[in-house]
C-alpha cells in the first residue's frame, strides 16, 4: 500500500516490533534548519544544543539515496508551506493505514518525527485515531512535563553537548519518570545503570510505549553518529 506522509515496513528499527501485536508507522522529514523558499525553517529546535544535527539518522541507510532525501525535503516544505493538505493527507494515511492494521488484528503505532522533534499533541491528530499509539523521542524538556493525551508516549533524548541540557533531561526523567534515551558508542559497550538510573535495551525495538518508566533506554552509535565527538554519543569507560 503507498502512502503520501507516512511510511510503514521501510525502517531497520521499526520492523523489528512489527507482528502479530504492532505495526508502525513513521514518517521521516528532514531534520533542523532547512531553507524553503529563501525562508529558513527548523523543526529540531534543540538540535543545535543537542549536537546531533551532524549525526542524525537522516543520511543513514535508506536516507543516503537522494530521491529518498528528496522525498524527505517534499515533506518538510509542505509541512511548513501548507499545513492543511499535509494534515489532509496524513489525516488519510492514518486512516488507511489503522484500518488495514486493525485488519490483521495488530495495533497500530505511529512516530510522526523520525527525524524532526515537532510538538504533535498540539495538532489534535491524536483525537482523530486513538486505536492508533502514537510515540516520540524529543530533546525538548519541557513537553515532558505537559498533558499529553494518553495515545501519545514520550521518550526524552539525552546529550552531553551541553551540560546544562544533559541535566535538565536528567532531572526530567527523575521528576516525570518520562525516560530518556542515551545513545552509547557500542552496543558491545552498554552499562547496567547510568547516572543511576536503570537501563534497558531499545535496540531490540521501537516500541517505546512498552518500556518501564523512569529508566535509560540505551540506543548505539550508527553511521555518522558513530564518530561523532560533540557529546551527544556517550562513551562508557
Amino acid at each position: 500500500m503507498t502512502y503520501k506522509i507516512i511510511g510503514v515496513g521501510n525502517n531497520a528499527k521499526t520492523v523489528k516490533g512489527d507482528g502479530s501485536e504492532f505495526v508502525t508507522a513513521i514518517t521521516y522529514h528532514k531534520p533542523y534548519k532547512t531553507e524553503i523558499e529563501g525562508k529558513v525553517f527548523n523543526i529540531c529546535s534543540m538540535a543545535g544544543v543537542a549536537q546531533c544535527a551532524a549525526p542524525c539518522l537522516f543520511t543513514a541507510g535508506r536516507g543516503q539515496m537522494n530521491n529518498v532525501q528528496q522525498a524527505r525535503f517534499n515533506k518538510t516544505k509542505l509541512f511548513f508551506t501548507d499545513r492543511v493538505l499535509y494534515m489532509d493527507l496524513l489525516n488519510k494515511d492514518l486512516t488507511r493505514f489503522s484500518a488495514k492494521t486493525r485488519k490483521l488484528g495488530a495495533t497500530p503505532c505511529y512516530r510522526p518525527n523520525g527525524t524532526s522533534d515537532y510538538p504533535w499533541q498540539n495538532t489534535g491528530i491524536m483525537s482523530l485515531f486513538p486505536e492508533i499509539q502514537f510515540y516520540d523521542y524529543t530533546k525538548i524538556v519541557k513537553r515532558a512535563y505537559s498533558k499529553l493525551p494518553s495515545n501519545y508516549h514520550l521518550t526524552l533524548s539525552y546529550s552531553e553537548a551541553d551540560a546544562d541540557y544533559a541535566d535538565s533531561v536528567y532531572k526530567a526523567t527523575c521528576e516525570t519518570r518520562t525516560n530518556m534515551a542515551v545513545v552509547f558508542r557500542s552496543k558491545y559497550n552498554i552499562p547496567k545503570t547510568f547516572r543511576g538510573l536503570s537501563v534497558v535495551d531499545g535496540d531490540k525495538d521501537d516500541l517505546r510505549f512498552l518500556d518501564p518508566k523512569g529508566v535509560v533506554v540505551a540506543l548505539y552509535a550508527k553511521g555518522k553518529a558513530s564518530k561523532d565527538e560533540s557529546g551527544f554519543v556517550i562513551d562508557v569507560a
